[in-house]
Order: structure tokens, then sequence, then C-alpha cells
């Protein structure tokens, strides 16, 4: 593709050089540039990739697109006022505008994208209809599915796997779209079909600073879809984004609990089996079942439904996708161990999440609830003496320990965990050392006691300052227990 076709639609500053050049790839990591590509110049909150670009040139890039005056000559140079943004657009061109075919659906919201986006996916494959996922956990088309290295894949990533999908026959993706991918410009130029809003918790507030940035980045979203729009409107910030896009063209769906929706869940059952509930819809009523217990898993199969219902799938379909997924890595997760005890891996990473994952345990646990958790360093500190509160509040015993310290001492954020624990009426006890924390918890864990391992759910690496290293925390419980024979 020529380079004046690749910068079609952009907002160019200036242009220097061949805009005829062939163009092979587009690159903005300079460790991946190869002889015929664009080398996008992005200033990152770390790297500049400025001062890259005669390396890039070196490597065989042919043109670059800039947002700052650069002194190099060979080259076809394009400047823009972001580059970053201007990306999206690069993204598409290339790959022929993958979304104007592809059926898109994009789920955001602080709780609940991952699970809602693999009971979507199973319903849609009990539909018989090719759907691939993005997100936090994977990125899975067809039968292929490699582990995804962020929730949403930055603009040129996103196009490129859109067009891997629609070569594969892919009919939807559906996919997790967080609020640093709104607020970046990441799936800017991605038309999506259905845009999907969950709940809005504290969380990632280091980055946008108050609720109302936080919420603004996630009611973009809905500003892309062509179709439906589907909204939490149980959720104050979903009420607020409800009452905001009513009367966009895209159709607006409710969903709830308590409030008055358009697809509503009634007659909630639980035990430590699952839920049982009953789906009220416009058109029909059906009764659900999933296997994850928490009126957190009713919002997400809602959700789910309610998607599939705006999808003219028909409702025993949905029951049995539904019915039919057995449990979603790292959410909820129940370790297969022969012991006496249970214990349950969960992403719960927030304090909305780990009062959710903590509430639904708490209604099947016999014995006592013995939580380990911690908080991730070079994030958010205000929530992490809520998140003590929460745990102390709702737990027997606490074991106080790492996340993903990063940069960060792991003691002061412990300290700082222990501000909110201690102001309950909970034991806990602080070990920095997260294997050896998880052991501890082992070690006292009685007859009917539910051991709960929150914040790392699916990943299976922790972050220190030293770097990363391999934690999976399925591996160290059945290591510490081979070890006690």
């Amino acid at each position: 593709m020529k380079l004046s076709d690749v910068v079609r639609g952009i907002d160019i500053i200036d242009r220097y050089g061949n805009m005829e050049v062939d163009i092979k790839d587009i690159v903005y990591d300079s460790r991946k540039v190869s002889a015929g590509c664009v080398f996008v110049c992005v200033t990152g909150f770390k790297v500049d990739g400025h001062q890259y670009l005669e390396d890039a040139i070196k490597k065989g890039a042919v043109a670059a697109i800039i947002e700052k005056d650069v002194d190099v000559k060979g080259i076809a140079l394009v400047k823009v006022a972001d580059t970053r943004k201007s990306m999206s657009i690069l993204g598409s061109n290339f790959y022929n505008h993958p979304t104007d075919t592809l059926k898109l659906i994009g789920i955001t919201g602080t709780n609940g994208k991952t699970t809602t986006t693999y009971l979507i996916k199973s319903i849609f494959d009990h539909a018989h209809k090719k759907t691939s996922t993005i997100g936090t956990i994977s990125i899975r088309i067809g039968d292929v599915e490699v582990p995804s290295s962020r929730t949403t894949p930055e603009s040129v990533d996103l196009q490129q796997l859109f067009r891997e999908m629609l070569d594969k026959d892919m009919e939807y993706s559906v996919m997790e779209v967080s609020s640093h991918a709104l607020d970046l410009g990441r799936v800017d130029n991605c038309s999506f079909k259905v845009g999907i809003f969950t709940n809005l918790t504290q969380d990632h507030l280091d980055y946008h600073k108050n609720f109302d940035n936080y919420r603004e980045a996630k009611k973009k979203l809905f500003y892309k879809t062509t179709h439906t729009n589907i909204i939490n409107i149980d959720d104050m910030h979903g009420r607020m984004i409800a009452n905001e896009i009513k009367d966009l063209k895209a159709e607006l769906i409710t969903y709830g609990i308590d409030s008055n929706a358009d697809i509503m869940a009634k007659n909630i059952i639980m035990d430590i089996k699952g839920i049982k509930f009953t789906l009220v819809t416009p058109k029909y009523s059906i009764d659900l079942e999933y296997k994850t217990p928490g009126r957190f898993s009713v919002y997400n199969c809602l959700a789910a439904a309610a998607v599939a219902y705006s999808e003219g799938i028909d409702k025993t379909i949905i029951k049995e996708g539904l019915i039919d997924i057995e449990s979603v890595p790292g959410r909820s997760e129940v370790v297969n161990i022969d012991k006496p005890y249970s214990v349950i891996i969960d992403y719960a990473h927030s304090p909305d999440s780990l009062e959710n994952i903590l509430n639904a345990v708490r209604q099947y646990t016999k014995g006592r609830l013995i939580t380990v958790f911690g908080c991730g360093g070079d994030r958010e500190t205000q929530k992490r003496p809520i998140m003590g509160e929460v745990a102390g509040r709702l737990s027997d015993y606490c074991v106080v320990t790492s996340d993903n310290p990063r940069s960060e001492e792991p003691d002061s954020i412990i300290k700082q965990i222990e501000q909110g624990i201690s102001n309950t009426k909970c034991d806990y006890i602080c070990i920095e050392n997260r294997r050896a924390a998880i052991e501890h918890a082992l070690k006292i864990a009685k007859q009917d006691d539910v051991v709960l391992l929150a914040g790392k759910g699916h990943e299976t690496y922790q972050e220190l300052k030293t770097g990363t290293i391999h934690f999976d925390e399925r591996e160290v419980i059945r290591e510490l227990i081979r070890e006690e024979v």
C-alpha cells in the first residue's frame, strides 16, 4: 500500500519526501522494525519513539509518522499533532477497515469484563456463530489462543487482529475495552456493533484522577456503536451514562436486578453450586443457571444474555451457553485439591471486586473464610486502606502480603493496607513473601474453611522491583501440598 493511502484521513501538519513509497507494515516499536515499514514515533509515558528513529531507518524503515521536528534524511516524513491517536487511522487504512465487516462487541466497566466476554462467546458458540475474543487473559481466534499482554491491544495491533479474524471467517469479535484504551484512542476507528457497560467502581484513579474522568472515558465507547448499547442501570454511573446516550441512534437496552430495566433477573437463588434466576425480557421469560455463585455472576449473565437477546439468539441457546461454561481462569476459580478445606483464586484487585467475591464466598463457607491479598505497586494508593477494611470486615482471618509491588517497597504497601484492616475486628498477619503467605494460610486451614487468594487471578507472574518472576498460584498451591506429604 502506498504511504499516501496509509495516511488518508489524518490531519497532516507537514509532509516531506516520497508519499508514494510502498509500505509493507506499520511499526511503533523500534525493536520490531522491518524493511519497508512506516515507523510511528510515539511519545510514551516513559519512552519517546523519536529517539529511535535513526535506528529504525538503519533497520529499513522507509517512512515515519512524527509529532516533533527531527533531523533525518532518506525517508518520507509525515508530521501530525498526535502520533498515538493517528495510529488508529493508519491501522484501519492499512488493514482495509476490518470492523466495517466484522461484528464487533465491546465491553467496558471496572469489573466483569472478562467473565462477560467468556459468557457471550459460550452462547455464540452454541448458536454456531464463529466468534473470537480479545481480553485480559488471552486473545482467541478460532482454535488458536495466545496470552494477552494488556486488556486492550494498541490500535495498530487491534486492526491487524481484526483483519486476521476476517481472514479466518470469524463473524463476531467480543473484546474488553479498557478506560485507558478509550482515553488513549486505541479503539478510535473501530466500529462497534454492540457496546456494554458493566459497572464503575474505584480503580485506575491514579490515571483518571477522579470518577468523572473515569466515567467520561468509559462513556466514549457508546458513541462508537452502530446498533445497540447495553447498560447496567443498577450502577449509579450506568444510570448517568444511559441518560446521556438515550437519544443516540443506537438502541439502548438496560439491565439490572433492582432497577426497572429492559432485561432483569427475578427469583434469584444462590448456593455453593452456583446461581439460578428467571431472565425477564420484553419478549419472554426463561429460567437460567450458571455454575459460579454470587450476585456479580447474575450481572455478568444479564449482560451476556442482553447481547444475545439483541442479536436475536433463541432463549434456549442462551440457557445452554450459560450452563455449559465451567469456569473462567482466575475468576472465582476453585483449585482442585484433595483437602478438607477449599482454595479459590480470584482476580479481585479493587475494593468493589474484593467485596463482591468475599460476599459470594461467605454465602457457602461453613468454616472460616481466610483471605490472602495485597495491593499492586505504582498504582493508586488511596484504595489500599479501603481494601484492607473490606477484607477485614468480611473475612475471619487475613494474610496481608505482596501482589505486584513493582518499583515500590512491599512493606510500605502492606502498611497502607494495615491502616484499613486494623480498624476492623479481624485477626490478621502480614507476610511480605506471597508464597510464604499462601503457605501460612494453607497450614492453618481446617475442615470446611475456604482460603481465598485475591488479586493475581489468571496471572502467572509477579512484578517485583528486581524484575518479573514466574508465579502461578495454582502451581504454588500444589507444590506446597506435595511438600506436606
